[in-house]
């Protein structure tokens, strides 16, 4: 069966069309703005929550980087400017995307590493209490992580068992809190079913029980608004190749509420975080605010391709990618029922656009080979065991014709395995 017969060709719900959401969307024209949008090649990039396309203005900003501050300048740039990337590319990432005032977020590391230093410092902010929370459906990373540290310091996890098509809510984190709970780490948006979590609820909740909070922000920053100064939120985390859109192994980013910062104590200790780090003195003493979150020499060159995309997402402005994302995901969610569900296609995220993030998760027992099937003609989502294939929608960069394209050739993959 081909795309344009049985389910897979069946006529549009009512409702617009493909081609008038994209005529009428605000945000249409940022899509000529990143690299290979138009690509042929490419009929549908349905994983920019695993990796975001580049900007355009990246590669001239790359050569210009590596003929002017580095070609030129040398090591003089290190004294002129280097030094304060972490902080100044922070300092923006939290005004433009995360909702965090000045001096308090910093950019360097892997997310994983940036965790780590996050969970060490949670632990020993809260001596005495031997608990840990954590729900098992979190991102891999995350639980590992947590299980490590645990181990490491003596502490036991508690477990919360939330929605697998939804994700934690108060009344799941409620009674895993406790006098012995020393810090829980939550997703903001659940890295399978896209679910949002209410970050000052929950914050509040945490705090009752007098723990930490740390976010993991990785699903939600660039695509979803996120207010960590208005939640009171302790400690967050999050990636910049997704919808950030830094590229492969860009470094991650790391936030601490500025009256908790004094007594940090993060466990890896180098000479980046230190308060003098050219004296190179016999003692480690800490920087007094951010940069204590450092420890070795920060990725410079790997922060260009995150400061283009903070260009658009500040002129775009986070409420109006937002508002795209929600409608991306409405219209893919209906184009599914229309065109997968006759193929035993469920949805496994939450139909309410308010509480997903900017992807989907559908589920079908055959998506495993379906996924294989689609790369190899240009369709590119990403399949999440055992049976999850995952529409990632970048706001700025996909089309609502790019998804109709894209789930359409979902039903002729499924319908080719199905007849094979």
């Amino acid at each position: 069966m081909s795309a344009g017969a049985g389910p897979a060709g069946a006529a549009a719900a009512a409702g617009p069309t493909s081609a008038e959401l994209d005529a009428r969307d605000p945000l249409a024209a940022y899509r000529s703005r990143f690299v290979g949008a138009d690509d042929p090649a490419v009929v549908a990039y349905l994983d920019g929550n695993s990796l975001g396309r580049p900007v355009a203005t990246v590669p001239a900003r790359l050569a210009g980087f590596v003929e002017g501050a580095w070609g030129d300048r040398l090591i003089r740039s290190w004294g002129e400017s280097w030094m304060d990337e972490p902080t100044r590319v922070g300092d923006r990432l939290g005004r433009v995307v995360l909702g965090a005032g000045p001096g308090q977020v910093v950019v360097g590391d892997s997310t994983s590493v940036l965790l780590y230093k996050l969970l060490r410092a949670a632990a020993a902010a809260r001596p005495g209490r031997r608990e840990v929370v954590v729900d098992r459906d979190n991102f891999p990373t995350d639980r590992y992580l947590v299980e490590g540290v645990a181990a490491e310091c003596g502490l036991t996890v508690r477990w919360i068992e939330a929605d697998p098509d939804g994700g934690v809510t108060v009344e799941d984190l409620a009674p895993a809190l406790g006098p012995d709970t020393a810090f829980v780490l939550l997703s903001h948006v659940a890295f399978r079913s896209a679910h949002v979590a209410d970050g000052a609820a929950l914050t509040a909740l945490v705090h009752d029980a007098g723990a930490l909070v740390i976010w993991d922000l990785s699903h939600s920053a660039g695509s979803v608004e996120v207010a960590l100064d208005a939640w009171g939120a302790d400690l967050a985390v999050g990636c910049t190749y997704k919808y950030l859109n830094g590229g492969p192994g860009s470094p991650a980013f790391a936030y601490v509420r500025a009256d908790l910062l004094p007594d940090l104590q993060q466990p890896l200790w180098g000479w980046m975080g230190h308060a003098d780090p050219f004296a190179m003195g016999p003692g480690y003493e800490p920087a007094p605010g951010i940069r204590r979150l450092l420890t070795g020499t920060p990725p410079v060159l790997a922060m260009q391709p995150l400061q283009a995309m903070l260009d658009l997402l500040e002129e775009a402005g986070l409420p109006a990618v937002r508002a795209k994302g929600m409608a991306l995901t409405e219209h893919a969610v209906a184009l599914a029922d229309e065109r997968l569900a006759a193929y035993g296609v469920r949805l496994a995220s939450p139909r309410d656009p308010a509480a997903r993030g900017a992807h989907v998760m559908l589920e079908h027992p055959a998506f495993r080979e379906v996924t294989a099937l689609l790369w190899e003609r240009g369709v590119v989502p990403d399949f999440r065991p055992p049976a999850g294939l995952r529409v990632g929608l970048s706001p700025l960069s996909t089309s609502f014709a790019e998804v109709e394209r894209g789930v359409d050739a979902i039903a002729a993959a499924l319908a080719d395995v199905s007849s094979s």
